[in-house]
């Protein structure tokens, strides 16, 4: 039991992390270059990214959380070329603030670190109050700053949002949006969980590419798939 409970607190690789990221993307290249009907290297994009953010993170692996986000965030932001790598070196750099005096990314705070990267660096009220809370009735209540989404997630929380949280920190177009996207993604049959990621990816930046969704959506899964393997 000693050993479980250190495991639990050392917390996941985020160079390994991201690594899972970057596979999946590589895996779908091809398809993600299809997806960009303008340029056709989104995939190629997607790649260079995370292979960057790995690669940073791997040099600071014995840095807090918040020190890797942040010296990821500042990589992309110098060498990447494309609007994907700026769009995820701004999640970065949230999800840097929102990790401040963490010691380690562990299961019980995945959304927090999903949420700031796929909000594309949307300030800190609309990622602690966001669509995807209000619609799975997480009200960012916890005292994480993001709780323990992904055990809510995962138990099936479908609650709708309560009182006035969705007047504070987003608009009700993104409200809307989010609500829009996570019913039809609910009737196409997809989980809970797939469901509110999508609709948290279609009402932030990255949603407003076809191709940049897409890629979104292979990121979150890799990761969850990730965290829920440490779980």
């Amino acid at each position: 039991m000693a050993n479980s409970t250190s495991n639990k607190g050392k917390g996941m690789d985020l160079s390994a992390l991201f690594n899972a990221a970057s596979q999946a993307l590589t895996s779908n290249q091809s398809t993600l270059n299809e997806a960009d009907t303008l340029n056709h290297d989104h995939g190629d994009n997607m790649v260079q990214v995370f292979n960057m953010i790995s690669q940073v993170m791997a040099q600071n692996k014995n840095a807090p959380p918040s020190q890797q986000l942040s010296q990821a965030s500042q990589y992309l932001a110098q060498n990447g070329k494309s609007g994907s790598a700026q769009a995820y070196s701004q999640g970065l750099a949230q999800a840097a603030q929102q990790f401040q005096g963490q010691s380690a990314v562990t299961p019980d705070n995945a959304m927090l670190l999903i949420q700031s990267l796929l909000g594309g660096g949307q300030p800190q009220q609309q990622q602690e109050n966001n669509p995807l809370e209000a619609l799975l009735g997480g009200g960012g209540t916890s005292s994480s700053g993001g709780g323990d989404l992904l055990g809510a997630l995962l138990g099936g929380s479908g609650q709708p949002p309560q009182g006035n949280q969705q007047q504070d920190g987003f608009d009700m177009g993104d409200l809307l949006n989010a609500g829009m996207a996570f019913m039809n993604a609910k009737q196409q049959g997809q989980s809970t969980l797939q469901a509110g990621l999508n609709a948290l990816i279609s009402a932030g930046p990255l949603g407003q590419k076809p191709h940049r969704q897409q890629s979104g959506q292979l990121v979150a899964n890799a990761l969850l798939q990730a965290f829920m393997q440490k779980k």
